[in-house]
């Protein structure tokens, strides 16, 4: 049985990107992608992570993965196989580099358990990759994977989608673990500055924000009726007559429609014309789902009108993250202990991650119909969720914290230098719910500001220019 598996995508037309971001950035894309083709010249890229589905990291690839496929580029995408320990593990390291330690340090027992998973992977990976081709390890799941790549003839680019702001104890420890494995990559990439650790050379580091993709299931125009037909099957809604069809388009094209419901915790729905708050993450402790949900219940609840949607994915999917059970299970005892006024406007969604574009269709609808959405991290490593709903018009609440800060421009949304600060929180929801028309302005910069930094050509260029220097230098 392998332990690698292949992730098929499909070839995305580049051309779709040129009335969104005008034929000066297409063209810009075109002849960089030739340059790298000339360099490459019959290598492979390939893209490593450890899952195909539920998070942002594996979004990402298979939408620049299928950009790349039609600029003619060899490029591939294999995911790890990891045992439970091993995850819990990641999981760990995951926590410390965001700064925050969930049970003991690791220890030799944890590296040597996390080397040997790596090394077992390595032997599959080694056969696939030829000397000189490419390889993008994503994330701490990948970094054991450095060194047998780089012995094997591979130039191993880590990209970490991780990060704080700050140095610690707790930081220091997470880096320590995986210093030894990633001396042999030749670059690294992060998506903020003040995420690189001290010790990674700075002529070997690239930053790179993520981006979003304007035509994917997530993020492609849906009109009034598909938004209202996706919430009716999805169960979010009260008194809305499931007349519209729940219609969306995949990633290939391909016309289909959202047939599954969500599994809702909440006591009532909001109608098709009441305020929203909506938050779309990974039930994970660093989101801080519980602090939204208190926030809530305590500023906004008492005084005004409004529900909060607090979205995440089914936690039975998520492969990599073994603590999302746990958090959500938190969440919902959290839920059974607030007031019966909050019960009745506070709604845990989950949705289902069986069909990769269809739970994209969701969050789509329920982004487009959100009033105001929120990102209210206590650590992030960049947040895409933000610009994906800053896409969609609306105004976004976010902590101060890691890319969030990026993201959010002035007059785009509404940074809380606290995360904790849950008043503070509560105020602002309830200005931009309340102040639908600064509301709708907001939502307007929002979307030009996603426009001009963080589509996808921005960042495919980048990636480019980091080959290009790579390989330049071979």
């Amino acid at each position: 049985m392998s332990l690698l598996h292949t992730v098929k995508v499909p070839r995305l037309p580049v051309s779709r990107l040129e009335p969104v971001i005008g034929a000066s950035r297409s063209a810009r894309l075109s002849r960089a992608a030739g340059q790298v083709r000339q360099l490459l010249s019959g290598r492979t890229i390939w893209n490593v992570n450890s899952t195909a589905a539920g998070g942002g990291v594996a979004e990402m690839l298979q939408v620049l993965v299928g950009y790349v496929q039609d600029l003619d580029i060899p490029i591939g995408w294999l995911v790890t196989t990891g045992d439970a320990a091993f995850f819990a593990i990641t999981k760990r390291l995951h926590n410390q580099i965001h700064g925050s330690l969930s049970g003991a340090p690791l220890g030799a027992a944890e590296a040597g358990h996390y080397a040997e998973m790596l090394a077992a992977n390595a032997v599959e990976l080694a056969a696939r990759v030829r000397p000189g081709d490419v390889v993008l390890l994503h994330d701490p799941q990948t970094a054991g994977l450095a060194a047998p790549l780089a012995q094997a003839g591979a130039r191993v680019v880590w990209r970490c989608h991780i990060g704080v702001d700050w140095e610690d104890e707790v930081t220091r420890s997470g880096w320590d673990f995986l210093r030894p494995h990633l001396a042999a990559a030749e670059a690294y990439v992060f998506s903020r500055r003040e995420y690189v650790p001290s010790w990674i050379p700075a002529d070997r580091t690239w930053i790179i924000p993520p981006s979003i993709d304007p035509f994917s299931p997530k993020n492609a125009p849906l009109d009034a009726g598909a938004v209202r037909g996706i919430l009716v099957k999805l169960g979010v809604l009260d008194g809305a007559v499931p007349t519209p069809p729940a219609a969306f388009v995949r990633r290939d094209g391909g016309a289909a429609t959202v047939s599954r419901p969500a599994i809702i915790v909440g006591e009532s729905r909001p109608g098709p014309d009441d305020p929203v708050l909506v938050q779309v993450s990974r039930w994970d402790r660093l989101k801080d789902m519980a602090g939204v949900m208190r926030g809530f219940a305590d500023y906004v609840v008492p005084g005004d009108d409004g529900y909060l949607m607090l979205v995440g994915p089914s936690v039975k999917d998520v492969s990599d993250d073994p603590e999302g059970a746990a958090v959500y299970g938190e969440c919902l005892l959290q839920w059974r202990d607030l007031s019966p006024a909050a019960r009745a406007r506070i709604l845990l969604v989950t949705l289902p991650l069986d069909d990769i574009d269809e739970n994209a269709a969701m969050v789509n609808a329920l982004q487009r119909h959100a009033t105001v959405i929120t990102q209210k991290s206590v650590a992030e490593g960049f947040g895409l969720t933000v610009a994906e709903g800053m896409w969609k018009g609306r105004p976004v609440i976010g902590s101060a914290v890691g890319g969030i800060i990026d993201q959010i421009a002035e007059g785009t949304g509404i940074l809380l230098p606290e995360p904790a600060d849950l008043a503070a929180f509560g105020s602002a929801v309830r200005l931009l719910l309340g102040d639908q028309d600064q509301a709708a302005r907001m939502g307007q910069a929002a979307h030009a500001h996603v426009r001009e930094k963080y589509v996808g050509d921005v960042h495919l260029l980048r990636y480019a220019q980091l080959i290009g220097t790579l390989i330049g230098e071979g």
